[in-house]
């Protein structure tokens, strides 16, 4: 099958399954912002996710669309390097129209995945995972407010998802227009907007992200209304 064979096939796959994490990290953005307003709300929606089946269906099908692009990209990262056996060596200098986040894809990709692992355990562990196997954690598996505040009032924490979240914003702009080139579309003058596109709806995109460490970080983001139920009835 072309697709597994070719390396063209390999490079489809990658844009694919990259562009397919690109919709679900605006969704989870969009998410996100929700607890910038409102921590009932937030926990609204943490609440019609939950374990329902369709957000079991969708976590299975974002895992192995990752798997599949984490998988992937090793294998044509190791696939290029085997090309260029000893030659790789000989380079002293670095190429001036080679970006950097070209350079050092497999680095940035490296922390992206360590950052993602932290992030489950951080979120999804302690949620859905705990909500499945019916284990209590610290706080309520529908309270991601309460998980969100928690983990961002860490300076450990903070820092660490500050560098992964610009790890995410190199690999993805470069990831994007570099998928452009696999679809084809990388005629002059549409490569240079697909450029800028995907900056800017990246730089968007983990703007939003941002926002919410910095809002809870910072002490701005609201709180949660403990006596919501009380003033209710």
């Amino acid at each position: 099958m072309w697709l597994i064979d070719s390396t063209i096939g390999r490079k489809v796959i990658m844009a694919v399954t990259g562009f397919c994490l690109i919709l679900f990290l605006t969704f989870h953005a969009a998410m996100n912002c929700v607890a910038l307003f409102s921590g009932e709300a937030y926990n609204t929606v943490c609440e019609l996710l939950g374990t329902n089946w369709y957000a079991l269906a969708g976590t299975l099908a974002i895992a192995f669309l990752a798997v599949l692009h984490i998988v992937y990209a090793f294998w044509l990262t190791m696939q290029n390097r085997a090309a260029r056996g000893t030659q790789r060596y000989q380079i002293t200098e670095k190429p001036g129209k080679v970006e950097w986040a070209s350079q050092n894809m497999l680095v940035l990709g490296i922390i992206v995945l360590l950052g993602l692992l932290l992030h489950l355990y951080n979120f999804w562990y302690n949620m859905m995972f705990a909500e499945l196997i019916g284990v209590q954690a610290q706080f309520s598996p529908t309270d991601g407010f309460a998980f969100i505040k928690a983990t961002f009032t860490n300076p450990v924490f903070i820092v660490l998802y500050i560098i992964w979240l610009a790890a995410i914003w190199f690999h993805l702009t470069h990831g994007f227009w570099s998928a452009m080139q696999t679809f084809g579309w990388n005629g002059k003058t549409w490569f240079c907007r697909w450029k800028v596109i995907g900056i800017v709806y990246v730089t968007i995109l983990m703007a939003c992200f941002l926002a919410v460490v910095v809002a809870f970080a910072t002490g701005i983001a609201p709180s949660l209304c403990t006596c919501c139920h009380a003033c209710c009835a």
